[in-house]
């Protein structure tokens, strides 16, 4: 008598233990089961109840074989996905290097600059002397303010509809490298503001400027005049009917106002890239290699390629060109951008229109400390005397250490800012009242400006 094939069933039982109780009963092995072939049942209910047998029926080996090529497979482009990416990555580090946000891309790359945890990092001045051809001085395009007072805010989309046209991608070409940076129109005849470190030490320069239908026209630009310290540069394209933007005062910007930016981040891939943030310091005082800037800061994103384009008020108007970025050697700080105020540029964009350069600043030739005192009257003057420079303006007008500034050019100051913003508009021979406070009494001053 055949021993009769049994099959061995494996059940669990869910208890209180941890682990599951394994209970196990032989029943009879089906007869199919025991031939590859198509099984003959005889009745429908013989059918139902076999029916989870008959995927059993083809061999086993098979489906395994098949799964072991599916795993290659998967780990074999995997695999070859990851090394495609590691080649771009370094590619791209060759590329760009550390360039971020100076908008120079150097053939071999480069290093982090030594120094401090973090820096100011508005791109390098060439030491190479700057060859564009020279477009003659003394045109007739001006920069002009407009107030936005009495109107009404403009949703984002339609900001970057008014502006964008008025955008420019700039090109500068190097000896060893280029550079790509961004413009903006502020006539129709072809005047554009960008920063002087997208074009520093360029040999030429092309400008493409955006038509009504989006199409890109590039032009040969000149170099009107610039101003390496305070990182601006007037270009002209011999161009006609172009679109200028508007520019607004951004001394009436406040902390925590919208702002938004067009540029091109990394260079012509991603050019014409709209961002926004808000206005995180409406006057913030740096120190960029040496030289004192008065900035706007925002936590608009600003990246390489975004120097010399507009930082925009919700009006649709222009109110800083974006400079400088706050970089960090060791990890990526985000949020801190800083652009040139339109209140100040104004003055400096015309002067490079009309004489190529800037006239030399005026300077105080004093140290002040804002401190916090309420005089008798009710008066508070904030500015106290820390140091007078012996043969500068204060000291040859009687200005003495201790003393308290109240007033300036016949305007109540009580804070540094408020000097810079006065002193931006005085020239070299001015004569400027000043008023400050001394043992009780106010005495009343003159000083003579003299270069910075």
């Amino acid at each position: 008598m055949e021993e009769q094939q049994k099959e061995i069933v494996f059940t669990y039982r869910q208890t209180e233990q941890i682990e599951p109780v394994q209970l196990r009963y032989e029943r009879d092995l089906p007869p199919c089961m025991l031939r590859r072939e198509e099984p003959v049942f005889d009745s429908a209910e013989e059918e139902d109840y076999l029916a989870p047998w008959r995927s059993a029926i083809a061999p086993p080996e098979k489906v395994r074989r098949e799964n072991r090529w599916g795993v290659r497979l998967f780990v074999g482009l995997s695999l070859l996905i990851g090394l495609v990416c590691l080649g771009v990555g370094i590619w791209y580090v060759g590329q760009y290097g550390w360039a971020l946000p100076g908008d120079q891309y150097a053939q071999d790359g480069g290093e982090p600059p030594d120094g401090d945890e973090y820096y100011w990092d508005r791109g390098e001045i060439s030491a190479e002397a700057t060859t564009i051809t020279r477009y003659p001085v003394g045109g007739l395009a001006r920069l002009e303010l407009s107030p936005a007072e009495g109107r009404a805010p403009l949703e984002p989309g339609e900001v970057y509809e008014k502006v964008h046209l008025s955008v420019v991608t700039v090109l500068g070409a190097r000896h060893k490298y280029s550079s790509v940076g961004t413009g903006v129109i502020f006539s129709e005849d072809g005047y554009i503001l960008t920063n002087y470190h997208v074009i520093s030490g360029c040999e030429s320069c092309d400008v493409w400027v955006k038509g009504p239908t989006g199409a890109e026209s590039p032009y040969e630009a000149q170099l009107v005049g610039y101003d390496a310290a305070q990182d601006l540069a007037v270009l002209k394209v011999k161009a006609s009917g172009l679109l200028p933007a508007e520019f607004g005062v951004s001394d009436s910007l406040q902390v925590g106002d919208t702002c938004y930016a067009i540029g091109n981040p990394l260079g012509l891939d991603l050019r014409n890239t709209f961002t926004n943030g808000i206005i995180s310091a409406a006057s913030r005082t740096v120190e960029v290699d040496g030289v004192n800037m008065m900035l706007l800061q925002t936590n608009t994103a600003l990246n390489s390629g975004n120097s010399g384009g507009p930082l925009i008020n919700e009006y649709g108007q222009v109110v800083g060109i974006n400079t400088i970025k706050m970089m960090s050697e060791y990890d990526t700080i985000e949020g801190l951008g800083f652009a040139i105020p339109t209140s100040q540029a104004e003055r400096w964009v015309n002067e490079l229109v009309m004489y190529g350069q800037l006239e030399p600043l005026v300077a105080l030739g004093v140290e002040v400390l804002a401190v916090d005192r309420r005089f008798p009257d009710g008066f508070h003057g904030l500015l106290l005397v820390q140091a007078v420079e012996e043969g500068r303006s204060a000291d040859l007008a009687g200005i003495r250490r201790g003393d308290y500034i109240v007033a300036f050019n016949d305007q109540e100051v009580s804070t540094v800012d408020e000097i810079f913003v006065i002193r931006r508009w005085l020239s070299v021979g001015d004569e400027v009242p000043i008023r400050i406070y001394r043992n009780g009494e106010y005495l009343d001053l003159t000083m003579t400006m003299q270069v910075e």
